[in-house]
Order: C-alpha cells, then sequence, then structure tokens
C-alpha cells in the first residue's frame, strides 16, 4: 500500500498503480479538497486498478484527514468522559460515531479508515494521548466494540491499532525506536486487553512498531512471536495485518528497506505501508516484485460493503441525527 502525491492521479502514479504487487492506496490531507474532488480521486484509482483498496486514517480529533465536508469527529477519549457520568449513553454514542465515520467515508469511494485505536490512555505517550478512548482496559473494550459495531453497520471492515500496545512508551514510533520495557505478564494484563477482548469485531490488526525488549528484541509488527504466538495462536485472529508504515523511524531497527518487507512478511504481515516516501516505495516495490509475493485473498475482506453516495446520506435520517449527536460531541471536547 503507497500513497499519492496530490489531489489527481499523475500518469507515473497510473501506472505504478496497475503493478500486481501493489494492493492498495492510503489517501492524506493534501489529497483532498472537497468531497466532489475526492470522488473524483477515488473513480480515477480504481479506472486504473479495480482491485486496490483504498484508505484513509479518519480516527477522529486530530487524526482526521478529511475536514471540509465531512462532520469533524471528537477525539475518542471524549467518550470516556461520557461514560463518567453515564455509561450507557456514552456506549451508544460511540456506536453512533463509528457509523457516521464508516458511512461518510464509504460515500467518498473509500473502502475503510484505519481505526479505531485500542491503545491505552496512560499518560505516557503523546502521539496516542486523546486518540485512545480510556485508560481501563475494559472501557476501551467496550467504548471500542460500539464504535466498531458502528463501523461495521454502515458497511465499513474494522483496522485495530496498534497492536499489542503503544501507550506506555513515551517515545513516537514516527520519529523514534520506542522501546516498552515491561514484562510480558504486564502487557497481557493491561495493553492487550483490547485486542484479545475486541478479536472477534476487528476485520484488521496494524501492529506497532514498538520494542517489547522483555518479550522479543524485534519490533512487533517483525515479530513472529507477536503476530504469529499471540495474534493467530492465542487470540484466534484470522483477519488482515498491516504493517504500520515502513519508513517510519521505528521500522529503522530491522534495517533497509529490503530488510524491513523481509522482516514484515516474515513476520506474518499480509500488506505492507510503504507511505512520504517515493523513492523508497519504488524500492520496496522493486523487492517484491523480485520475491513474486501471490496475492493474499484476507484482503478481499477489507473491501468496502456498502456503496453510500451523499444523497443517500441525506436522505438517511440515521445520518441527520448521528451528524448532530457528533458535533455536539465534538464542539463540548474543543
Amino acid at each position: 500500500m503507497l500513497d499519492l502525491q496530490g489531489l489527481q492521479l499523475q500518469a507515473e502514479e497510473r501506472d505504478l498503480l496497475r503493478s500486481p504487487q501493489v494492493g492498495g492506496v492510503i489517501l492524506f490531507a493534501r489529497n483532498y479538497a472537497d468531497p466532489e474532488q475526492l470522488r473524483a480521486l477515488t473513480a480515477e484509482i480504481r479506472a486504473s486498478n479495480p482491485d486496490l483498496l483504498i484508505a484513509v486514517d479518519q480516527e477522529g480529533g486530530r487524526v482526521q484527514r478529511l475536514l471540509k465536508g465531512f462532520t469533524r469527529l471528537p477525539p475518542m477519549l471524549r467518550f470516556s468522559r461520557c461514560w463518567d457520568d453515564n455509561p450507557g449513553l456514552a456506549i451508544e454514542q460511540a456506536m453512533q460515531c463509528g457509523w457516521l465515520m464508516a458511512a461518510e467515508v464509504l460515500a467518498s469511494g473509500i473502502d475503510f479508515s484505519f481505526a479505531p485505536v485500542l491503545d491505552l490512555h496512560t499518560g505516557l505517550s503523546q502521539v496516542i494521548g486523546n486518540r485512545a478512548f480510556a485508560t481501563d482496559p475494559e472501557r476501551v473494550s467496550i467504548l471500542a466494540s460500539a464504535f466498531m459495531s458502528g463501523m461495521h453497520d454502515a458497511g465499513m471492515a474494522t483496522t485495530g491499532k496498534h497492536f499489542p500496545g503503544h501507550g506506555n512508551v513515551a517515545a513516537d514510533s514516527h520519529t523514534d525506536i520506542p522501546i516498552d520495557t515491561r514484562t510480558l505478564a504486564q502487557i497481557r494484563e493491561q495493553d492487550l486487553q483490547p485486542f484479545a477482548r475486541c478479536v472477534g469485531l476487528l476485520d484488521a490488526v496494524m501492529p506497532a512498531h514498538v520494542i517489547y525488549e522483555k518479550v522479543d528484541p524485534a519490533c512487533a509488527g517483525f515479530s513472529k512471536y507477536w503476530l504469529q504466538t499471540v495474534l493467530r495462536g492465542e487470540l484466534g485472529f484470522d483477519g488482515v495485518i498491516f504493517s504500520d508504515d515502513l519508513v517510519m523511524a521505528g521500522a529503522a531497527a530491522a534495517g533497509g528497506m529490503e530488510q524491513r518487507i523481509d522482516a514484515a512478511l516474515g513476520a506474518g504481515c499480509d500488506m505492507i505501508l510503504v507511505c512520504n516516501a517515493r523513492d523508497q516505495a519504488l524500492q520496496a516495490l522493486a523487492h517484491l516484485e523480485n520475491l513474486q509475493v501471490p496475492c493474499n485473498p484476507r484482503l478481499q475482506r477489507m473491501q468496502r460493503r456498502q456503496r453510500w453516495t451523499p444523497e443517500l446520506l441525506e436522505q438517511s435520517e440515521q445520518w441527520g441525527r448521528a451528524k448532530k449527536l457528533v458535533e455536539e460531541l465534538t464542539r463540548e471536547a474543543s
């Protein structure tokens, strides 16, 4: 999965997307001007290769790539504060928010958002911060389950991140190699719990570029122990495993780009992300072409399951109710 440079496909990008080793596109804020332009871009992408997955990070709060013409979503921690007053209402709000996010993203021609975050809010990780639903693993699990149920109701596949938990390290894996010094027992009791409790609602998982040094010297996304023994084996997860972006500094511990790809695939990732560095994306593509990695049938599960349009949304009573509820939450959180 790779990224694009601007608001329209470039000629060389059309050729790039036709490569059998390119399975998806992730969109960023630079690829978005307004809903009409976005629908035209996603149509261009599908015309180049109809089998591609199209993704975006539309979590809510500060991680929301699509703004103009989309409902502003609150940070997920807002639901935990609602929980303090009324747990039942907070669960309903989380479900409606998940539905609204998914329906609006699907209506633009995108397959899925990489959401939700299942990390814990510990106060240690600034890069996670209020992207997390709560501090308590049980509360995270309940609220995230509601959010994912809403996503599924709208027709979108879910992606839980960042397995087995990014909340207990201070370093940002975009710019550093975070090292978690806790024991396996501590991780199992805390960060791993939301993934274990939500596994039945997860269509995909994205591992963290974090080294859990008392468990495995490799970061989770390059670790057979975390991805095969724990995620596949113990938790029984049979969905898609996406690597986090292999350009990130947290991935550097594995070596150069070719070594990162080999480590991710060897650990069990089904699709790798290489973003915001076209030279490295081309290097990754050349290496994958040499490896002749077969297409993974699991990836088809991430395709959009309902074809929303802007007209259908406007006619939907649920969209009107959810939009009003979420806008009120976002105003209160600001």
